[in-house]
Order: C-alpha cells, then structure tokens, then sequence
C-alpha cells in the first residue's frame, strides 16, 4: 500500500500544485499520440477508469479489510455504478504480447549478449542463414537456441518485413539494430512504448515518495543549441547509450543463466536511454543547461 509521508501535500487531502504541473506536462504528448491515431477523450477517459479501479483495489486495501465499493469510490471519485461495472469487468482477457516481440526480444538480447553471437568488439555478427563447414554460428542455430516450435526461415521472414535484420552481399542476416526496436511493426513499437514508459514513469514514483533507495533516473537537459550541436549530441547519446545498454544487457543475460532455478529469482529489471530534440519553445521549457 502507498503511505505518504508527513511532508506531503498530498497528507492533508491537498493535490500537490507542483504534482499537477508535471502531470500536465508528461500528459501533452500522450495526448497529441492519442490525436495522431483517433482515440477520443471518452476513449481515454473510459480506460482511466478501470485503471484506477484497478490500482485502487490493488494497491490501497486496508489492512484486514476487504476492499469495499464505497471505498474505491471515495478512493477515486468514481461512480460507484462504474467501479462496480468495471470490478466485473475485470476478468476479462486483456490483450496479449504480440507475438515477434516475446520471441524478438529473446533472440535479440541473445544475439547482442551472448559471446558466441558478437564480435571481438562485442558487436553483433553477420550471421549465415544455414550451417557453414567451418562450425560458425548461424541464425538458425540462434533460433533454435531459444525455440524449437517456429521455424528460423519463418523469424527470419518476419524481421526482413520489420526491418529489424536485412541480408548482406554474402547471404549473411544482419541485425539492423542493436537492440528489438522495429522500424516497421506497428504493435511491436506501441508494446515497447508501454513497457518502457510504464518503468519510467514507476522509478519517478518510487523517488517522490522518498522511501527506500532512489532508482537511477537521469537525465542531461540543454537549450541555447544551433541544429549542428544537436546532431552531434544524438549521436554522441545514442553511442554512449547504446554502450550502457550492452554492458547491462551483457551481465544481465549471465545473470539470468546463473540465477535459473534458484527459489528466490522472482524480480525483473528494466534499464534505458533516450534522447530527444526540439525547437525551445515547444514545451515551454526555456531555461539553459543543466544535469538534472
């Protein structure tokens, strides 16, 4: 259950204004993506709901207390003809992972981790379609590593469309990039952009309720910057950041392999980098340069 400290605004049944601000700010671009696809305020406002419902009923029962109807209403102001709608609505079957990014992720987490798939500069090798006299790794020893119920021609297929593997002058399957980030598969991406923001988004919790270790959430913030800077600064990012995400993805892998088994291997972790660039007075942010 959340427990607010003394400090809090929130304590003395006051929404915190500065709270407020920063939802309104983390809320514009969900919004516009909402708009570039056609999902509507009801829309939103509907799956709004059965959220609060949900982490009302999961994270803020009494101790000793069943979880009452009147109370998720005072909990989230919502009807209570709604929350019990929605309560019988819960067990209903929500959407589920898409395929080629359960599989995906495996395969690309092994192929830029595992020794045996990279490089004497840890990066990923071109791979031969088939087995080569010679004993090389092949994608389809890649794929049969993780699964034996998909073909490696049927993966290979799928990531040629995604744009996550091309194929060389040589035959050879090249991962495009060095981590599952599809450049074509719509639902692969809106899956990452779940995931991903959803952790994000669960650290920042964690560290305004000031309780227990901070997670790691960083980030370096400049305006004032002529479009050449920029450019420089992605690409100084994304290879800095793509470094980290190989070192982590690298000790994670050995980790996982290490702890299977074991009684107590019941957490997970997500790790990430990003970078983002626009015009200054599009978010009305205007101040200068700092480490945030």
């Amino acid at each position: 259950m959340a427990r607010e400290t003394e400090e809090s605004p929130t304590s003395a049944g006051r929404p915190s204004g500065a709270l407020l601000d920063a939802v309104e700010r983390l809320l514009a671009p969900l919004v516009r993506l909402l708009l570039d696809h056609q999902i509507t305020f009801p829309t939103l406002a509907g799956l709004l709901k059965r959220i609060y419902v949900g982490e009302a009923e999961r994270g803020y029962a009494l101790p000793d207390r069943p979880q009452t109807i009147s109370r998720l209403t005072l909990l989230t102001g919502i009807h209570r003809k709604d929350v019990k709608r929605l309560q019988a609505e819960a067990g209903e079957p929500r959407p589920a992972v898409p395929p080629s990014v359960s599989l995906g992720a495996q395969l690309a987490l092994r192929w830029t981790a595992d020794p045996t798939y990279r490089d004497g500069d840890g990066r990923p090798l071109a791979l031969p379609r088939l087995a080569t006299e010679d004993g090389r790794p092949t994608f389809d020893g890649l794929v049969q590593a993780v699964t034996q119920d998909i073909r490696p021609r049927a993966v290979l297929d799928e990531w040629l469309r995604l744009g996550i593997a091309r194929l060389d002058a040589e035959d050879r399957v090249v991962l495009v990039e060095e981590a599952f980030v599809p450049s074509e598969g719509f639902e692969e991406k809106a899956y990452y952009l779940g995931r991903n923001v959803r952790d994000h988004l669960a650290a920042a919790r964690h560290n305004l309720t000031g309780v227990g270790a901070p997670f790691l959430e960083r980030s370096v913030y400049y305006a004032h910057l002529r479009p050449e800077s920029v450019e420089e600064l992605q690409a100084l990012a994304r290879e800095a950041g793509m470094e980290a995400l190989q070192r982590v993805n690298a000790r994670a892998l050995e980790l996982q392999a290490a702890d299977a088994g074991e009684s107590d291997a019941s957490q997970r972790m997500s790790f990430g980098a990003w970078f983002f660039r626009a015009p200054q007075d599009s978010s009305g942010d205007a101040d200068g340069g700092s480490d945030d």
